[in-house]
């Protein structure tokens, strides 16, 4: 990358978020913030059981309270704060005022990681152990995908995305594309 880049990861559930996030760190040198690691410190502070659930809850009361980018804010301070310009890649993004505070970051975009529902299943229960049955796991889902401004708004997320990439087979081949997507906003940024 020429400039500094800071690319902000959204997907549904085992779409590979932190796989490309994971990939951009030991590869690329990125810096990595996640939404949902600065949620759990939040939540330490408070006693709050780390669950999904218990999660999801408290992240809608913070969004509530102190404004729906309230987790964005703070991934954006830990940014300025750093001395130096680097690239990062940011997850855990899940709503629309997430991505309209981290898009004031200078060379910011927006990235949807998509893979079919059946295969994000199995990576779950592969990962959790559970949900055993993709009813299940569609149930789950469908909490995440249209809830009200201070909730989980995937779909309005995947709609503003400013590139899309798929993650539908081996991890070879997800790589692959990752470069080819870098390539592309490395010509953008020109």
């Amino acid at each position: 990358m020429m400039k500094p880049v800071i690319i902000g990861v959204t997907g549904f559930i085992g779409a590979g978020k932190d796989t490309f996030a994971n990939y951009l760190v030991k590869k690329k040198g990125f810096v990595h913030y996640s939404l949902s690691d600065i949620l759990r410190e939040e939540a330490k502070k408070k006693s709050i059981k780390i669950t999904r659930e218990n999660l999801q809850r408290f992240a809608n009361e913070l969004r509530a309270r102190f404004g729906n980018d309230i987790l964005a804010r703070k991934a954006v301070e830990k940014i300025m704060k750093e001395k130096q310009k680097r690239n990062y890649v940011i997850t855990s993004i899940r709503n629309k005022a997430e991505i309209e505070t981290l898009r004031m970051l200078e060379n910011f975009f927006l990235v949807f990681i998509e893979a079919p529902l059946k295969l994000r299943f199995e990576r779950i229960k592969a990962r959790d152990g559970k949900p055993k049955k993709i009813e299940e796991f569609k149930k789950q889902e469908e909490k995440e995908l249209k809830g009200k401004e201070n909730e989980q708004q995937l779909i309005l997320c995947k709609s503003l995305a400013d590139l899309r990439i798929k993650n539908d087979s081996t991890l070879s081949v997800f790589y692959s594309r990752i470069e080819k997507l870098l390539k592309r906003l490395e010509k953008e940024m020109k």
